[in-house]
């Protein structure tokens, strides 16, 4: 799935919600602010399915430079398909219809990515390249995509609360573009957790103790039971590792309800004056039900060029049309 469909290429200056491919304090984001593509093929869904994910994309990806002067980190290829395909992939897979792209103006390729280019699209099949024209086409066909902005950004907080007026009144899903999951089992079970407890959920991981202090961590209220799913009274973030509450690590997947974006609304900037969503989850954790689930597949961090370099390895490993290739390749490497 992807941009395509009778209706790509049509920009609509709105904030209502849009769909992808198979294979200040409280930021205001106005209708001019949003770029929409809409596409053909989509379901009824019910109340209760979370139909959004957003992926917050206005970073600048120093650690990349000087690539990402010109290129998008997101837009880097995995194998053959950038990254950011990868997580709308993912979602996909976890039956969303609606990516909300949390962009910055200063990288146009992002946007230009989910265009249609019909002509492209003919002179590949022109020259008998059917399996890429497909490809391309497919790129927002049966989803839809709204790509808004955050100009001035000031932490996750910020980059979430960005996506409010596209996101609308609905659970939504908040997918880091510098994590790639193995597959959408994760994503799937917390989507079912948030549409059976009404309350917000995070990914989790379980680290040794030593490495807690390098992230958010969860307090659980109560054990972790055997389908990986721990209640949550409180999240701490960077505890000392003799403090820590727990050994379980909050990961860039969360399943949100709409009431996070008042708690967002009302942060106080921390340091740097940044709008931190971890503090907007103690908020609703304290007052209504909140999960964790802990992950079961493979996780891959590709915020730095190494572990962007092992995910490209790990998912060419897996791809039949590289596999043989990549390992006959890593074979006749000597160290």
């Amino acid at each position: 799935m992807g941009i395509g469909g009778q209706d790509i290429g049509r920009r609509d200056r709105s904030a209502t919600p849009a769909d992808p491919r198979s294979s200040g304090v409280g930021p205001a984001v106005s209708p001019a602010a949003h770029h929409q593509w809409s596409g053909a093929g989509l379901g009824s869904v019910s109340a209760v399915q979370v139909r959004s994910a957003v992926i917050p994309a206005a970073g600048l990806g120093t650690r990349f430079l000087p690539v990402t002067k010109a290129v998008p980190k997101e837009l880097m290829p995995i194998g053959d398909t950038p990254a950011i395909q990868i997580i709308i992939d993912e979602a996909l897979g976890a039956g969303i219809d609606h990516i909300v792209v949390v962009s910055s103006r200063s990288k146009p390729a992002i946007e230009r990515y989910f265009e249609a280019d019909d002509e492209l699209v003919r002179s590949l099949r022109d020259k008998g390249k059917d399996d890429v024209a497909d490809r391309l086409a497919s790129i927002g066909r049966d989803w839809r995509v709204t790509i808004t902005y955050q100009d001035n950004p000031r932490g996750l907080g910020h980059a979430v609360g960005c996506a409010r007026e596209a996101v609308g009144d609905e659970p939504f899903a908040v997918l880091l573009p510098d994590e790639l999951m193995g597959d959408s089992s994760l994503l799937a079970q917390m989507n079912g957790v948030c549409s059976s407890t009404g309350g917000s959920v995070v990914g989790v991981k379980q680290v040794p103790r030593s490495q807690v202090s390098s992230y958010g961590v969860l307090d659980p209220s109560g054990p972790i039971d055997d389908d990986g799913v721990v209640p949550v009274q409180d999240l701490v973030e960077k505890p000392p590792v003799a403090s820590a509450p727990s050994d379980l690590i909050i990961i860039g997947r969360y399943v949100l309800t709409p009431d996070v974006f008042d708690e967002i609304e009302n942060l106080k900037p921390g340091s740097g004056g940044e709008l931190q969503l971890t503090d907007a989850l103690r908020a609703q954790a304290a007052r209504s039900p909140f999960h964790g689930v802990l992950s079961r597949t493979a996780r891959y961090d590709t915020g730095n060029p190494v572990g962007f370099l092992e995910a490209a390895i790990a998912f060419a490993l897996r791809d039949p049309s590289m596999a043989a290739e990549m390992k006959a390749h890593l074979a006749s490497l000597t160290f």
